[in-house]
């Protein structure tokens, strides 16, 4: 009867050392196990879930979305929060550490980029943005149509004044030949004549001496 009560009072003893041993093991990997972080970057925000960390100590935090702070503020135990984002054009680095406040294996850095939302476009690069592209150059305007002018009517001619002048009266006492200046188209005939005349009467002076003189 005493073997069999030391053999239990052994066994007993031996499973209890086991399972203290055990629950040392586990209370001293709780700590490590505890220490839990979560954190998303969409495009318009960033997300920050943490659990299990130092109630007793002060834990710090800051988030940052490239050279713009976004958080930086001091928690105890646990922390979570939705944090905006500025818009931007392209992708934006955000940033987030933590420093535990019971010790500092518990410490972390963490970096992700965040997309650009659909809908708004990627600024363009600065090769871009300095080459201008060369204008379309402009539709020439289609002229206006504009109604044919009325047709002017033609002014109503003077009426011809008569091409010849009336001839003067003749003055009293001469002839209608003094009033003319210049030669006369029947100046010709009138010379052909006298000479006739003229070369007649010398015939006749001829005639009558020799008649005279028989």
């Amino acid at each position: 009867m005493t073997a069999m009560r030391r053999r239990w009072q052994r066994s007993t003893a031996i499973v209890a050392t086991g399972a203290a041993a055990f629950l040392g093991t586990a209370i001293a990997a709780t700590p490590a196990q505890a220490h839990s972080k979560d954190w998303s970057v969409d495009c318009s925000a960033v997300s920050v879930d943490l659990t299990g960390y130092s109630a007793e100590h002060d834990n710090s935090l800051s988030v940052t979305a490239g050279d713009e702070s976004l958080v930086d503020t001091s928690f105890k135990g646990e922390f979570h929060k939705k944090i905006d984002l500025p818009e931007h054009s392209k992708e934006l680095p955000v940033s987030v550490k933590v420093t535990a406040g019971d010790d500092d294996k518990f410490s972390w850095e963490d970096a992700k980029s965040s997309p650009v939302c659909e809908g708004e476009s990627p600024s363009p690069s600065p090769s871009e943005s300095e080459t201008s592209e060369p204008s379309e150059p402009a539709e020439p305007s289609e002229p206006s149509e504009t109604p044919p002018s009325a047709p002017t009517s033609a002014a109503p001619s003077s009426p011809e004044t008569s091409s010849s002048a009336p001839a003067a009266e003749p003055r009293p006492g001469g002839g209608a030949d003094l009033a003319e200046t210049g030669s006369s188209s029947n100046t010709p005939t009138l010379v052909g004549i006298a000479a006739a005349v003229v070369v007649l009467g010398g015939g006749l002076v001829a005639f009558a001496r020799k008649r005279r003189s028989a």
